[in-house]
Order: structure tokens, then C-alpha cells, then sequence
């Protein structure tokens, strides 16, 4: 994943934002990770390294990653997840344990339906879809 953190610390250089020490361990956190985590358990995962963070720089650091486009969001329930892959696709939600994985979006809803069964072990009990 080290291309897209290249490019995405290039992006909020350009932005104007220093790349601190905290801002750069936030994207090496995000770069490949698949869970969609919330703010929270980004700051929770980066505190033993960082005591002294705070909050608000992985919240104001995943702000500005949205809006330079690198970093999309989405609201399951209550929770804010934010999902580093950018191109088209679907996300499966596990009911149970709150797991999100990413699905392809070329597929139509009958072939999702399938390969969610196939790959991930869920059985599609809902389709929401958002637009934006």
C-alpha cells in the first residue's frame, strides 16, 4: 500500500498541512485496511504510540482526507466509518459482529447477492442504497 500513502501524503502536502509524525501514522493506518474503522478506533490504535494525540488530529486528519476525495465515509447506525478505497463498490455488514467488507460494484444485485454468500459467509437480509 505504500503508493497509496505516497500519494495521499503528496495530496495533503499540497493541501497546505504539515505532515506531522501523528497525520502520517493515521494514513500508514489507513493504507490497506479493510474494517472501515471509526475515528475512535483509529485513536485507539495509535494511542500507545502517540500518548499525547489527541482526538481531534485523527478526526481533523480523516476531515481532510475526505475532502481532498482520498478517504470515503459512510454511517452504519450510529458509527462514522471511513473506507479508504474510493472506486465503486458495495459493502456487506455482518449483523452480528458489525464486520464491513468491500464487494465490487460492476456486479448487478443478483450476482452481489450471490458472491456475498460465496465469499464473506453472509446471507443478504437487506439492500440499502446511497447515493452521492
Amino acid at each position: 500500500m505504500e503508493p497509496w500513502q505516497d500519494s495521499v501524503l503528496g495530496d495533503l502536502r499540497r493541501a497546505g498541512l504539515k505532515l506531522t509524525p501523528q497525520r502520517i501514522a493515521v494514513v500508514r493506518e489507513l493504507a490497506g485496511d479493510g474494517t472501515h474503522p471509526t475515528a475512535q478506533e483509529l485513536f485507539d490504535r495509535l494511542r500507545p504510540s502517540f500518548p499525547t494525540m489527541s482526538f481531534a488530529t485523527v478526526y481533523n486528519t480523516l476531515d481532510a482526507l475526505a475532502k481532498l476525495g482520498r478517504l470515503g465515509s459512510l454511517r452504519l447506525g450510529s458509527a462514522v466509518r471511513f473506507d479508504p478505497n474510493t472506486a465503486p463498490h458495495h459493502h456487506a455488514v455482518c449483523d452480528a459482529c458489525g464486520a464491513v467488507i468491500d464487494l465490487p460494484a460492476a456486479a448487478p444485485s443478483a450476482s452481489v447477492r450471490r458472491s456475498i454468500a460465496r465469499s464473506a459467509g453472509f446471507t443478504v437480509r437487506q439492500e440499502q442504497r446511497t447515493y452521492r
